[in-house]
């Protein structure tokens, strides 16, 4: 008896070393290997979400920067103001046609938020503006504020045609109104002779847009430093204007000073911070983010010791109860955690093998895990693909984009200012239209690249039309779905005006009616007959004369695609007097603003350039 008796304590203290030495060391490793897993894909993710942060603002960056630039473009573009400019180069009543141009200044000032002060300089070296921080007509608020004298940055804006961005100076202080400027320039353009040099205007932004864009958080502070090494942007700091690091320093020294950039604002605390950056093309500016990962790391540790708890107390249960199942649960679980540990090492084909002895539970686990497996290898394959895919639709767009630059560049080196506005537009036109071409954008953006569209086909056509666009404010915010319009704006001038030798005259008018988008396109062409037109008000697109109109009736299409039955096209038209076509579409309530107005003022009629 005494020797069974032994025999069974034997037994049983194999099975608890064999459960501990078989369960509790492989699980603990587990564990182990789990909470370095878990910390590194954590880590993995506040970097990607990061990144995507980093890349939103950039975007952010770059479309409110080119808001901005449409004021710039209704100053250099605007002939009063260029006939304003000459007569003050030519010393003709000088100091009317200063009050008179600064009048028509301060008629833009108050369409954008942010907005300090629009300035022109002329040829001859007047300088008038309209400024928001000081009432004097004779000094700005800013021009002490950056490093070029009036001259210096008269000659650096007018040597071409590009818009030129010039970083946040020192702060300007006026009185009690204190704030940061940067400035975007450019060559006011006459368009009868684009050689001439008339003068420069600039627009002065203030620098709460930038941290507005940067948005800092709670655990994260964006800021924005220029290629020069000055700070151009941050929330709570006092060296905004001010070189933070030599432009020649090392990426060392870069991230050291934005480490103390940083940590001198206070927002963040003191400890270590982590840093992450991406580079503006446009600009040229590097926009950074600093985060503070001090309580993600703190939240990893009481996860893993909470992981560690539940372990032990696994553990004891699975002692107490599962004594008799130790042997083959081990075996069990040894085998599918070696599989793991395959499939950790890359070998992604690696399944468990199917066992009718493994017990129920680690059965579900095998299943569970292949089932994983499965999915992740079917995830990398897709990934791979859209990969593949997404280089080679960029293949086409970048080489037809950097083969337009060329050619612009070529026609810059001959002077040929009209030739590279041209490829310049069509490059933008191109943009617009290969990207997402079925995508919903603002009614503000589609008509501005009508307007780009208008300009190409006026240039081509030798401006042998006029063309009148009126919109609604309130209407520039809403949505419409991209390229919409376009294919009624060219039937209009390449058919509508054929065999008319009167002045060609192309009007939209866009406007509200309830909760309808109302869209007018009207010419004073040749007309079309009534049959013709009552068929395609039924839907019926006949080839006549060598004309199919599968433009017109692929646009119709697309029209009630979008917006189903509820949209509306019709079209009247009379021999020898025009053609008019009315849209009518939805209103999209879920992107409709609210409290707030998509644009404060009427958009100018665009004229013949």
């Amino acid at each position: 008896m005494r020797e069974i008796s032994f025999d069974r304590k034997s037994i049983k203290t194999r099975l608890i070393t064999a459960f501990i030495v078989t369960s509790f060391l492989p699980i603990a490793l587990v564990n182990i290997v789990s909470y370095y897993n878990t910390s590194r894909l954590v880590r993995q993710n506040v970097e990607g979400m990061t990144n995507a942060n980093l890349e939103q603002t950039r975007v952010s960056l770059d479309v409110w920067l080119d808001s901005y630039e449409d004021i710039l473009f209704q100053v250099y573009t605007d002939d009063d103001i260029v006939d304003l400019v000459d007569k003050i180069n030519a010393g003709e009543d000088v100091a009317n046609n200063r009050q008179m141009l600064r009048k028509t200044l301060r008629g833009l000032f108050y369409t954008k938020d942010y907005v300090k002060s629009i300035s022109v300089i002329t040829d001859s070296g007047e300088l008038v503006f309209y400024d928001q921080l000081t009432a004097s007509t004779t000094r700005t608020s800013w021009m002490d504020s950056i490093s070029m004298s009036q001259a210096q940055l008269y000659r650096a804006i007018s040597s071409d045609n590009k818009t030129h961005l010039i970083p946040t100076g020192k702060e300007v202080v006026f009185g009690s109104n204190s704030c940061y400027l940067f400035h975007i320039g450019h060559r006011i353009i006459d368009y009868r002779d684009v050689d001439k040099q008339c003068g420069v205007v600039l627009v002065s932004i203030d620098e709460a847009l930038l941290e507005e864009i940067c948005s800092t958080t709670e655990n994260g502070l964006n800021f924005i430093v220029d290629s020069q090494g000055h700070l151009v942007s941050c929330a709570g700091s006092g060296e905004i204007g001010q070189a933070v690091f030599d432009k020649d320093a090392g990426e060392a020294q870069r991230r050291s000073a934005y480490q103390q950039i940083a940590m001198q604002t206070g927002l963040l605390g003191e400890t270590e911070l982590s840093i992450y950056s991406v580079h503006d093309e446009d600009t040229g500016w590097e926009i950074i983010r600093a985060t503070n990962q001090e309580e993600l790391i703190q939240a990893l540790g009481q996860q893993q010791q909470l992981l560690g708890f539940i372990t032990v107390l696994s553990l004891f249960a699975v002692l107490i109860i599962m004594l008799s199942q130790v042997s083959r649960m081990t075996g069990s679980i040894q085998r599918v955690v070696g599989t793991m540990r395959r499939a950790g090492k890359g070998d992604l084909s690696i399944r468990v093998a199917a066992d009718k002895t493994r017990p129920t539970e680690i059965e579900v686990i095998a299943e569970e895990f292949n089932s994983m497996m499965d999915k992740l290898k079917k995830s990398v394959e897709i990934q791979k693909d859209a990969e593949i895919a997404a280089l080679e639709a960029q293949i086409n767009p970048h080489f037809l984009y950097n083969t337009l630059d060329t050619i612009n560049w070529m026609a810059i080196d001959k002077d040929e200012y009209e030739i590279s506005n041209m490829i310049g537009t069509l490059a933008n036109i191109l943009r617009y239209g290969i990207s997402d071409s079925n995508g919903v954008v603002k009614i503000k953006d589609e008509v501005e690249w009508l307007k780009q569209y208008i300009f190409l086909q006026q240039t081509k056509l030798k401006n042998s039309f006029a063309c009148h666009i009126n919109v609604q404010p309130e209407l520039m915010g809403l949505s419409i779905h991209k390229l919409l319009l376009q294919p009624f704006i060219e039937n209009a001038i390449l058919h509508g005006f054929e065999g008319v030798d009167r002045t060609h005259v192309l009007q939209m008018d866009m406007g509200r009616e309830e909760d309808w988008i109302v869209i007018r396109i009207q010419d004073n062409g040749c007309g079309i007959p009534d049959e013709m037109v009552r068929e395609m008000n039924e839907g019926i697109f006949r080839k006549t004369d060598n004309k199919n109109h599968i433009g017109m009736e692929n646009a119709i299409t697309r029209i009630h695609m979008y917006y189903g039955d509820s949209a509306e096209v019709r079209m009247e038209s009379q021999l020898g007097q025009g053609t008019t076509v009315q849209i009518r579409i939805p209103v999209n309530k879920e992107r409709e603003p609210s409290g707030e107005t998509a644009d404060t003022t009427r958009m100018k009629t665009l004229d013949t350039l």
